[in-house]
């Protein structure tokens, strides 16, 4: 049997993805990849120079830890590198997104303060965390997947500097897309507040009794299991009071 036939419910959900992500133009042209672990030596990921909301069951790739392809017509995205590091560095992770989301994206490009890492709204502090800012490097390098090396075990999601966003995800890659939507959302709320006024930011306090909502839904820390011990550590001095 076909491996698009034999996970045929992960293929649905991930084209699924690939539609929404186009639809809500967080790609558009080529842009854009996704990659999802199957099993321990198997993951599917997108095509290179593909458009994701034109994407068919015959157009995904299946590779292995390597970059080896064993099933898929086509060449995978030429950001393999970079996520072959991502699953090497986090075994931890499930699925990853890398878009172009455009109000998140602007913070990718802004000469001041990276806000997306401060704490501001208590469902991006508990589900996304922390994003920090990755330096520049030319697209489709190992550069890249490089620059990303002091960042990838303490966050689950990156601003590639005048590039784009890439979240990881130790979940499914629907859960991954709804994260994408929080912080898309959230740099929604920061742009039109900092078009007005002053940003306020959560205190210490409050990322401490954010940790008790965290436990009671069961979600996982961002990073490496055992990387953050809590949010408090997590968001130390990024909060208004340090």
């Amino acid at each position: 049997m076909k491996l698009v036939e034999r996970f045929a419910g992960e293929v649905e959900a991930f084209l699924g993805v690939c539609a929404q992500l186009a639809r809500e133009r967080h790609v558009t042209s080529h842009g854009g990849n996704l990659a999802s672990l199957l099993e321990e030596d198997l993951f599917l990921i997108t095509p290179t120079r593909m458009n994701k909301g034109e994407l068919r069951r015959e157009d995904l790739v299946f590779i292995r830890r390597t970059g080896e392809v064993i099933e898929g017509e086509r060449a995978p995205t030429g950001e393999l590198p970079m996520y072959l590091d991502f699953f090497r560095a986090r075994p931890d992770v499930r699925s990853v997104i890398h878009c172009h989301p455009p109000f998140t994206n602007a913070f990718a490009l802004l000469e001041r303060e990276d806000w997306l890492m401060r704490p501001v709204f208590p469902e991006t502090v508990i589900e996304v965390g922390p994003v920090p800012v990755v330096p520049y490097g030319e697209p489709l390098t190992q550069r890249l997947a490089d620059n990303f090396a002091p960042f990838l075990r303490r966050y689950n999601a990156f601003l590639m500097e005048n590039h784009g966003l890439v979240l990881l995800s130790p979940e499914g890659i629907g859960r991954t897309m709804q994260l994408v939507d929080i912080l898309e959302m959230t740099s929604v709320s920061l742009l039109q507040a900092l078009a007005v006024g002053k940003v306020k930011v959560l205190s210490r306090d409050a990322i401490r009794g954010l940790e008790n909502t965290r436990r009671a839904r069961r979600l996982p820390i961002m990073g490496a299991p055992g990387v953050n011990d809590s949010l408090e550590t997590l968001y130390a001095g990024l909060c208004a009071d340090g």
